[in-house]
């Protein structure tokens, strides 16, 4: 007898909403399935598709040693087992939401005061993003999230909330930059489609672009949501990865200084993945200036809350300033030398990035090798460097870039020689790609030439050809 089992699941178990089998996660599973590793599989794919920060792990190794009274599971810290391990409520350890307020003042510069009592805990940033979708919005509504953005939204954002999201295409013309003519272009798409707009997501750093939002950017998009009465998220997950001027501003700063600004609008995601290259940990923050969504946040972190033993760990470390001032500027000295190796290994064989000061990732200009520019063309080129190079890069569409070509290519993740052989890679396979189409090669290391990374304008738009993938109803 045969027995129809999807019909007796839910439309989550059934439905492809995750996202788990775009080309973002393709990639990974082509490396799950054959790591790279130096001695035993050096002819493995590298990993390169995920945002990881591995750059200061002995700076946090180093301080756990140095203070191992700070965990319950050391001889030294195991009198404080009880007191640590029995149930916690959903507010937290006072000491460990006094530490991330205060951290999340120090990495904005200490322009801003953080209320420890307005932290609420969630399972990462992955359930701070869709914990603070729960609170605002219903199944059917929809937030304009400016592109390209993090292929990971359609999940958090999206899966089990049954909202929608509806990109704001953002242009290399003006370096992706958000502007006002793309937000209300995009709300006006959404009221055309009759869906109704709660609001807009943005992330700063931007993943993937690595790039920062600037003060007149933020007030614009915080003047646009004030004047259409939506709200505003902003995930700040990479705010300690600046690694050059201009610093990260954060929200919080851009409204203490803004006239007619309803702060009851205003809501932050915060996590400790990105910034302290501990993701495993499972940190995630929700921090929001409107008393009933921090509330109700509040009651629904039952469902992910930071495990105590972590909290304990934790409030200890970042309430030790001296060590937190030592993290902060060896990471971004150590993110800017990475970044610098990686861009000018690229452009040794001509292939320029998006100008960027933040984040783990180079958000990397591959249009020239391009056999079509669409987004068949982009896929064909994915498929070569993950099968045949061995790289795994995320392509630009995964992140529902509008113009093909584009990947996002993570460089903290790995240690110093893997850079070197995952770039030894890349210049292996644009010479060979030159040395099949010279004349298109001379063309392409002519045209890079003409380029400057400090330029205002880097890109050439007569290569473009925008391929705009419509809106998706699940």
């Amino acid at each position: 007898m045969e027995f129809k089992s999807k019909n007796l699941l839910s439309k989550i178990a059934t439905n492809d909403g995750h996202g788990e089998n775009s080309p973002y996660f393709d990639g990974w599973k082509a490396y799950d399935s054959n790591p790279f590793h130096p001695t035993q599989n050096p002819h493995g794919v590298i990993q390169m598709g995920l945002a990881e920060n591995k750059l200061c792990v002995d700076l946090i190794k180093k301080w756990i040693r140095e203070n191992p009274d700070a965990s319950i599971c050391t001889a030294q810290g195991v009198d404080k087992f009880n007191e640590v391990a029995i149930f916690q409520d959903y507010h937290g350890l006072k000491e460990f939401r006094e530490a991330v307020a205060k951290f999340m003042g120090r990495v904005g510069g200490n322009k801003v005061t953080f209320d420890a009592n307005r932290i609420v805990m969630s399972g990462g940033a992955t359930g701070a993003n869709e914990t603070v979708m729960f609170c605002l919005a219903d199944r059917g509504d929809a937030f304009l999230v400016p592109s390209p953005y993090y292929a990971g939204f359609a999940r958090d954002l999206r899966w089990r909330t049954g909202l929608e999201i509806v990109p704001v295409d953002c242009k290399s013309s003006n370096n992706f930059r958000i502007t006002r003519a793309a937000l209300e272009d995009a709300y006006e798409k959404a009221r055309t489609w009759k869906v109704n707009v709660k609001g807009v997501v943005i992330s700063n750093p931007s993943n993937p672009l690595g790039t920062i939002l600037d003060r007149d950017t933020m007030r614009s998009i915080v003047r646009f949501v004030n004047e259409k009465n939506i709200h505003l998220v902003c995930d700040e997950i990479y705010a300690a990865t600046a690694f050059r001027s201009p610093r990260f501003i954060s929200i919080a700063e851009i409204i203490q200084g803004m006239d007619n600004c309803n702060p009851d609008l205003i809501h932050i995601v915060y996590s400790l993945s990105k910034d302290m290259g501990i993701p495993g940990f499972r940190v995630g923050i929700v921090y929001s200036f409107n008393d009933e969504v921090m509330h109700c946040a509040r009651k629904m972190s039952s469902f992910g809350l930071v495990s105590s033993q972590t909290q304990y760990l934790l409030a200890s470390m970042l309430s030790d300033d001296e060590f937190v001032g030592n993290f902060l500027r060896e990471s971004s000295k150590r993110l800017a030398k990475r970044h610098h190796v990686f861009t000018k290994g690229l452009e040794q064989v001509g292939i320029s990035c998006l100008k960027s000061n933040a984040g783990l990732f180079l958000w990397m200009d591959m249009r020239p090798l391009l056999k079509d520019q669409s987004l068949q063309g982009e896929l064909e080129l994915w498929r070569v460097i993950i099968n045949e190079v061995k790289l795994n890069v995320s392509p630009g569409s995964s992140f529902r870039c509008s113009e093909p070509g584009w990947f996002r290519v993570c460089f903290a993740n790995m240690d110093d020689e893997t850079v070197e052989v995952a770039l030894d890679r890349i210049r292996a396979f644009v010479l060979a790609q030159e040395n099949q189409e010279p004349n298109k090669s001379k063309h392409w290391r002519k045209k890079f030439l003409r380029l400057s990374f400090s330029s205002s304008r880097l890109y050439d738009e007569t290569i473009m050809s925008p391929h705009i993938i419509p809106l998706t109803h699940h």
